[in-house]
């Protein structure tokens, strides 16, 4: 599959407090860093912080990039911190389908084909699926063309009952796993796109038959990570899932992609997946 444009994701953020200050004070307490803590860190006094956590002091637009920084703040929140304190956003949101982006569009299709016959996606923040190799596209058979049609979403497509749950034989501990995962998201990045996306896949009702952890003898494979175990043509295949993103991203866009690999996670899935694609 060749890759795509994600819909825009400039509504993604909650609506931002007025002012900087309780911005930046929400960000230190789910970080859990004192007030003390983040000014050694940013070469600062605590008594700075404290005056522009309630809005005594304006920060400059250096303390400001600084500050989000040291709290792991999410490129796009930077923006939104540099609007809260009067300034420009620092970083672009370049389209994925801009020239200037050829590299890097090419290198992802290069990255996840070469990852080839095993399954490999990117996807965007909130789980659109911009490209994906022909190890999802074979797992992705005889689903509906109603969660076929652009944007796919990786989350919808796993999780709705007409999709890959009822293919999956340990779909409470999967679905369990993806749901905790987009919590993280949400409580990282306050996007409500993506809370919406979570009510709904969480509503799904679970396949009767996927409802209760599947009976029988443990599995011989001494799993190092959760695997998902999925049926293909009467086999059931084994996959545990790696997530990648981009190291110090100057790019909204750039920063908010993320590459999934399924390795293959005992030696009956290798096997069938280089002889199913040759």
């Amino acid at each position: 599959m060749a890759i795509v444009a994600p819909r825009t994701n400039a509504a993604s953020a909650a609506p931002a407090e007025p002012g900087v200050g309780p911005l930046l004070r929400a960000w230190r307490e789910r970080r859990r860093v004192s007030q003390l803590e983040l000014a050694l860190r940013a070469g600062s006094s605590a008594r700075h912080i404290s005056f522009v956590e309630t809005g005594r002091s304006r920060p400059s637009e250096e303390m400001v990039l600084r500050l989000a920084e040291h709290l792991e703040v999410p490129v796009r929140e930077r923006n939104a911190l540099l609007l809260a304190a009067g300034y420009a956003p620092h970083y672009p949101e370049t389209p994925l389908d801009d020239p200037a982006l050829d590299g890097l569009r090419a290198g992802l299709e290069r990255l996840i084909q070469g990852y080839e016959p095993y399954p490999a996606l990117v996807v965007d923040a909130r789980y659109d699926v911009v490209a994906a190799n022909r190890g999802i596209a074979m797992l992705l058979e005889g689903l509906p063309e109603s969660l076929l049609a652009p944007p796919l979403n990786a989350m919808r497509l796993t999780l709705h009952p007409s999709g890959l749950a009822p293919r999956i034989r340990n779909l409470p501990e999967w679905r369990g796993h993806l749901l905790a995962q987009m919590e993280r998201q949400i409580a990282l990045h306050r996007s409500a796109p993506l809370r919406a996306l979570y009510e709904e896949v969480a509503a799904y009702p679970v396949p009767p038959e996927r409802g209760c952890p599947a009976a029988g003898p443990p599995e011989p494979v001494p799993y190092f990570a959760l695997p998902m175990q999925i049926e293909h043509a009467g086999r059931t295949l084994s996959f545990i899932s790696s997530i990648s993103t981009f190291n110090t991203p100057m790019d909204v866009t750039v920063a908010e992609l993320a590459v999934e690999t399924l390795l293959p996670a005992d030696p009956a899935t290798v096997k069938y997946l280089h002889s199913l694609m040759g």
